[in-house]
């Protein structure tokens, strides 16, 4: 088994120059580089991790928690953390909770056993438990989507966002306007965007009947049954419905296909996503674009500050893209 010393002897450089260019720190001349790298093509060297974990105290590995590996949105947000984090060597470990909030719990706690250098996580809650428990955490941890108290976040303007989508409904002369929404433990998704609607709607002095909000759980067919339960339970029919999520939306707009309603010339719909299917649905979603991405990447940079000993907690409120189609 190939050792670094031997690649040092090989490249006529010393063990410090060979570690130096292999994890891309301090200076290395060209010259030296090429030759170790020859020298590692050579013998098929590969550094060992654990060794450089046990020196470093670092296992370059960062623990990634999202509520659901089914859904677009995590796919970009996870993309986007890899994205930096690769760059600099760094892998990830993902644990995917499909949306049991006791699972979050249970994975911070597996994801500190398995000694991850920090821990990125995408929240669907914010309750006290959880709150105390990322608090006693012994290592760095940036949430992704939901405001908690000492702690760095990546925050999404769930509010306005909402705010903004009512707003275009009443331009475009919709006064009665529905809503499905997702239970309010989740307070981005669930309570924000919610008040947000209602706000507005109080805004422009409309009224919300109790049977325009419906829930739903976060997939396509609650869409659908929160659209069916939103027309069937009163006389007094929306014009414009605005669902939380694209999948809901998606759900929503199934049942009104099936059962004859055109959109948007009976009822139109919105939502917030910004998923890649959406531009593709006859008539093609409004929606708002959270560039998921940039979360993610947001949420790299700070952790790796974090490893650079950074102690100050950040919070960064992203912008959003609003993308006005067909569907309105």
């Amino acid at each position: 088994m190939t050792t670094i010393n031997q690649i040092a002897k090989m490249a006529n450089v010393s063990r410090t120059t060979v570690s130096r260019a292999l994890n891309n720190s301090g200076y290395v001349s060209e010259e030296a580089r090429k030759r170790i790298m020859k020298a590692i093509e050579e013998t098929g060297y590969v550094p060992s991790e654990h060794a450089k974990s046990l020196r470093t105290k670092r296992t370059k590995v960062i623990g990634v928690i999202v509520p659901t590996i089914r859904t677009e949105t995590s796919g970009r947000i996870v993309s986007g953390m890899d994205e930096v984090l690769s760059k600099l060597g760094y892998q990830i470990l993902l644990a995917s909770t499909n949306l049991d909030k006791q699972k979050e719990m249970e994975y911070i706690h597996l994801l500190k056993v398995r000694q991850v250098d920090g821990i990125i996580f995408a929240a669907t809650n914010g309750n006290e438990h959880l709150q105390e428990l990322i608090q006693q955490l012994e290592i760095p941890i940036v949430v992704v989507g939901q405001e908690m108290d000492g702690v760095s976040m990546v925050l999404y303007d769930d509010y306005h966002a909402a705010r903004d989508i009512v707003s275009l409904f009443i331009e475009k002369g919709h006064r009665n306007i529905g809503f499905i929404g997702v239970d309010e433990s989740d307070r981005s998704v669930g309570y924000l965007r919610k008040q947000g609607y209602l706000d507005e709607m109080k805004h422009h002095n409309l009224p919300v009947e109790p049977e325009w909000i419906q829930k739903g759980i976060f997939d396509i067919e609650s869409g659908y049954g929160a659209m069916e339960r939103l027309l069937t339970t009163t006389r007094n029919n929306p014009t414009a419905v605005f669902a939380v999520t694209d999948r809901l939306a998606l759900g929503a707009c199934n049942y009104l296909k099936e059962k004859g309603y055109t959109i948007p010339g009976d009822i139109a719909i919105s939502s917030i996503g910004g998923s890649e299917f959406t531009k593709h649905l006859s008539p093609p979603l409004t929606t708002v674009d959270y560039q998921n991405e940039k979360a993610g990447r947001e949420a790299a940079k700070i952790i790796l500050a974090k490893l650079s000993g950074e102690t100050e907690n950040k919070k960064i409120t992203l912008d959003y893209r609003f993308l006005i189609r067909g569907s309105v």
